[in-house]
């Protein structure tokens, strides 16, 4: 079994990787200026000209993401603050008010009850476990989806279960 490294590691890999990143934008500004060189010779009229635009377009495309990426891995994040006791339970009756309260949960459960037609999901997030129970469709693979896709959350984050107080 690996061991977890330790924070410094991390926040020296996290280095590494933002440096990568910045030199491949550094490229893409090169690549997007020679593209533009390369624009200018062949003028503005065939199928030649056509083709260095889209490529042109996508490598600006690329560069935003890049820079987006650099952006969101760079910013840094508030630990989890949690309340000491119990954890709070809230009840949902909206799958909308569920959505909104449960959007970048720690964890999110679901539970599909094929007998009643009720899907039930709960997450847990800053020390309260929220709950909602309704109507759903069956397929629990394409619902873990769904569920991360809506919530915000990984994907390996949801599992099918119950999360349960005590």
């Amino acid at each position: 079994m690996t061991k977890k490294p330790s924070k410094k590691e991390a926040l020296e890999a996290l280095d590494f990787i933002v440096s990568v990143l910045k030199e491949h934008e550094k490229d893409l500004d090169r690549l997007i200026g020679e593209l533009d060189e390369v624009t200018k010779r062949f003028g503005e009229t065939g199928e030649v000209s056509g083709k260095i635009e889209a490529v042109e377009e996508r490598l600006s495309s690329l560069q935003t993401d890049m820079s987006d990426l650099i952006r969101f891995i760079s910013s840094p994040r508030e630990a989890p603050i949690y309340a000491h006791g119990p954890p709070v339970i809230v009840r949902c009756k909206q799958w909308e008010d569920f959505k909104v309260l449960s959007s970048g949960a720690e964890t999110v459960s679901f539970l599909f009850r094929e007998t009643e037609k009720t899907f039930q999901a709960d997450a847990l997030k800053g020390g309260r476990v929220l709950t909602y129970s309704g109507e759903f469709p069956r397929d629990t693979r394409l619902l873990r989806i769904w569920l991360a896709r809506e919530l915000d959350v990984a994907e390996d984050k949801v599992f099918e279960g119950v999360l349960a107080v005590g």
